[in-house]
């Protein structure tokens, strides 16, 4: 039970404190799925904030604003998507970076 609040926690800084809260729980929990998920929900964070970094830089341009809106919709509806699972207990990767770890 431990396991899945962690987890909804986790997911759910992504919309409060993205880098620091999945830190904390990666050095504090003991259990390997939570710290799996913890790594996941920070890479996440990281790729996805330069990927937009990069298509903010783009749409300067006009290339880069489909681009845009796409990354921002998926930062924001990928974190719902694992507070979902996570109430239900079930296992789920984060896109691009969930077969990393």
């Amino acid at each position: 039970m431990e396991s899945k609040w962690s987890k909804i926690i986790i997911h759910a800084s992504a919309f409060f404190a993205p880098f620091l809260v999945p830190i904390l729980f990666f050095l504090i929990s003991s259990e390997d799925e939570v710290k799996r998920t913890a790594i996941q929900a920070l890479l996440f964070q990281i790729v996805f904030g330069i990927l937009i970094a990069i298509a903010g830089v783009l749409s300067v341009v006009l290339i880069g604003l489909p681009f845009l809106l796409v990354f921002f919709a998926i930062f924001w509806i990928a974190p719902i998507i694992g507070i979902v699972k996570a109430l239900s207990d079930q296992h789920w990767n984060y896109p691009i970076v969930g077969r990393w770890v």
